[in-house]
């Protein structure tokens, strides 16, 4: 870097543009040639597309940082002549893509078979032993492999897949393919780019994710049933081994490496085919962001985002915290009175503790063709098979500093947003002995050139709670390194530069694992106060400790109005009740839950010692606190409706809480703004008033 910044950057930048453009038009034309080249020739002009394609992006990134005010003199015309610049090197970009892609696949290794195959015995070798230790499916998959790519290409036999979805070339040298083409494998290639081969010759690059191994006995019998019952065993199959689908379906082994991995099991849940279909709309997307290099080869369209979006909140925690009926959906399983303490009755769940999330590391970043809006963990119960909880959502802290390091807030007090807490408590009765927590790293993220917007899973990792003879894991700090692809996908890496099968020396193996994405979390024990207050809770829930207290309210308040002030336990009449109505909606817009947090404990820090031990009047102050703060924020106008990972919708949101907080403390209540004639509210809905716990409550599963 240079100790001082250019007078103009702008035109620095702009005479940097045109330099590259010189270089790429040179390279281009000399291109023209490798045809004739030796492949030397051949590499070094692919090695100089890679090096030109780096100076290319660090270019467009220092254009993205410029601004006006970083001029000495004032430039005209400085927005156009800046986005200008950006198409230009948006060109130079796709150009270079293209020669490369182009270079690449002409030299198919048929002069560097001989020289390389005692390397890639060798390899191949290592590789063999490493995948003993992971079972005998991934043993026989890991041989079958090896032996296709210790031949020559030239003499290799091709080995057949099936496609499972459309493919539509992205630039030049793909090929296109249809779902159930039949297509002939001639090289694989390191990056996830297969060269391939289909029924009528042609060639061309496709991509390793739309791919499983071709059994014809196992296409014939599939072909037998229902044309919809092929699609969910083509799409939901993720099994490598050919021979595990008798029925049409094949078995999806989840593989955590961290921990004791949850067993083969097949996705019988009925949310994952919503998911499939939303998650097969983005792969073509994510395939063009992988192949620009804006993203590592493992990322993957977001499973537990698509789960949120697409589930009709199925898996949020608005829906788990209301009671569940009994079988007979006569009673409340989850929800009953304790007449000698006066409230609900504590109920102990098989899992109740607290988790902490630490740090993440060595995470990939993104290219500069994208932008980060939120980077994120979503978490919830899972069993190697089925999400079992609500999705709980943490967003990480990033500093330019050190951008592949994600932090979390071990513990939100004062002000801070409970979207930033660390620290989460987890419940779960449920028996199964593969159940575990699920992490999934994400970011939100829009594209420069088109402004289009998603989010990615960054890597995931599976961590059982119980061992293989049914014993709770020990609470203690844990260091999990983390899978690419999606959880119903085996054997992928996150950034497959940075092979998880180190070569060489323990010195070496040592560095290639401090090079491996990684989280670091800890699990803690429960004292007793912590486990009687959350015992206060559903048996299945995911969420911030931070706002805990405030869950439990509601939950008292639940069982007050509806197990000891209902006139007939028979009667399922609407029941007139704000709070009720209501708090679920904040745990879909955690600033406001953040505004009842902050202004509760104002409240709290004036009440005495004894006002604090008298349940009764601690449920009173805090329904009058939720009508002065919530009810009027909830349907003020000057709120913005909640986005994800919109900054200027969170900043507004923020300004305005802020403002409503400062004039309720100023006037001693919110009366007086509610009624100022400034003060719009939306129309009043009647929905705002009634709580109706038979369209809330949750159905018993079991």
């Amino acid at each position: 870097m240079l100790a001082r910044r250019p007078r103009d950057p702008l035109q620095a930048l702009r005479r940097r543009g045109q330099e590259l453009k010189l270089q790429v038009d040179s390279l281009v034309t000399e291109s023209q040639l490798t045809g004739a080249l030796e492949p030397s020739k051949r590499r070094d002009i692919y090695q100089r597309c890679i090096q030109l394609k780096q100076a290319v992006d660090e270019n467009k990134n220092a254009l993205q940082k410029l601004n006006k005010a970083d001029e000495a003199a004032p430039v005209g015309n400085y927005e156009q002549r800046k986005e200008e610049e950006h198409t230009l090197l948006e060109k130079l970009a796709c150009q270079l893509q293209e020669l490369a892609v182009g270079i690449s696949r002409k030299d198919t290794l048929k002069v560097e078979a001989h020289s390389d195959k005692e390397e890639d015995d060798t390899t191949e070798d290592d590789e063999e032993e490493t995948e003993e230790t992971g079972g005998e499916e991934e043993e026989s998959e890991g041989d079958e492999e090896g032996k296709q790519e210790q031949a020559s290409p030239e003499h290799a036999e091709t080995v057949t897949y099936i496609a499972l979805g459309d493919f539509a070339a992205q630039q030049a040298g793909d090929l296109t393919f249809k779902k159930g083409d039949i297509l002939h494998i001639i090289e694989k290639r390191p990056d996830g780019w297969w060269l391939a081969k289909d029924a009528e010759g042609g060639e061309g690059l496709i991509p390793r994710t739309y791919l499983e191994p071709y059994n014809k006995e196992d296409k014939l019998e599939s072909s037998e049933g229902s044309e919809e019952d092929g699609e969910e065993g083509d799409e939901e199959g993720g099994g490598e081994d050919g021979e595990d689908g008798e029925d049409g379906e094949e078995d999806v082994e989840v593989v955590d490496e961290t921990a004791d991995g949850a067993q083969v099991k097949q996705r019988t849940d009925s949310h994952w085919s919503a998911v499939r279909k939303a998650i097969s709309e983005q792969i073509n997307t994510v395939d063009v962001l992988a192949t620009m290099g804006a993203i590592p080869a493992g990322f993957r369209p977001s499973t537990l985002s698509q789960l949120l979006d697409e589930a009709g909140g199925r898996f949020r925690a608005s829906y788990f915290l209301q009671p569940e009926l009994t079988t007979s959906q006569l009673a409340f399983r989850d929800l009953t009175w304790d007449a000698k303490a006066g409230t609900i009755m504590s109920r102990p769940s098989r899992v109740s503790l607290i988790l902490t999330l630490w740090s993440c590391k060595m995470i990939p970043l993104p290219g500069t063709s994208i932008q980060v809006l939120s980077r994120h963990i979503r978490l919830c119960l899972f069993d190697g098979s089925k999400v079992l909880s609500n999705i709980h959502t943490v967003r990480a802290v990033w500093q330019p500093k050190k951008p592949k390091t994600w932090t979390f807030s071990p513990q939100v007090t004062g002000i801070l947003p409970c979207l930033l807490d660390g620290d989460c408590f987890i419940r779960s009765n449920s028996s199964t002995p593969d159940l575990g927590i699920l992490f999934e790293l994400g970011i939100s993220y829009i594209r420069n050139s088109t402004g289009e917007r998603g989010e990615l899973s960054c890597g995931w990792v599976f961590l059982k709670l119980f061992d293989a003879s049914g014993v709770p894991i020990p609470a203690k700090t844990y260091e999990l390194f983390l899978n690419g692809g999606t959880p119903y996908e085996k054997g992928v890496e996150v950034d497959p530069s940075v092979s998880r099968r180190a070569q060489g020396s323990v010195f070496r193996q040592m560095i290639s694992v401090r090079r491996q994405p990684q989280l670091l979390v800890k699990l803690r024990s429960l004292n007793r106060r912590s486990r009687a207050m959350l015992s206060l809770l559903p048996e299945t829930l995911v969420g911030s400790m931070c706002s805990a207290h405030l869950l439990i309210f509601y939950r008292q308040i639940l069982g007050d109005v509806l197990l000891r002030d209902r006139t007939s336990l028979q009667s399922a009449d609407l029941i007139s009740h704000p709070v009720l109505a209501t708090f679920p909606l904040l745990l879909e817009q955690p600033d406001v839950m953040d505004a009842l947090r902050s202004s509760w404990a104002e409240k709290e820090s004036t009440l005495k010692r004894s006002e604090k031990r008298d349940k009764e009047l601690l449920k009173a102050e805090f329904l009058l606190v939720y009508h002065d703060c919530v009810l009027p924020l909830l349907h003020s106008t000057l709120l913005p409706p909640f986005r994800w990972a919109e900054e200027e919708t969170e900043a507004a949101r923020w300004k305005a809480i802020a403002d409503f907080l400062k004039q309720s403390r100023e006037n001693e209540g919110s009366l007086k703004a509610l009624l100022s004639p400034d003060g719009v509210h939306k129309p009043f809905d009647l929905s705002e008033q009634t709580y109706d716990f038979l369209g809330e409550i949750r159905k018993n599963s079991g």
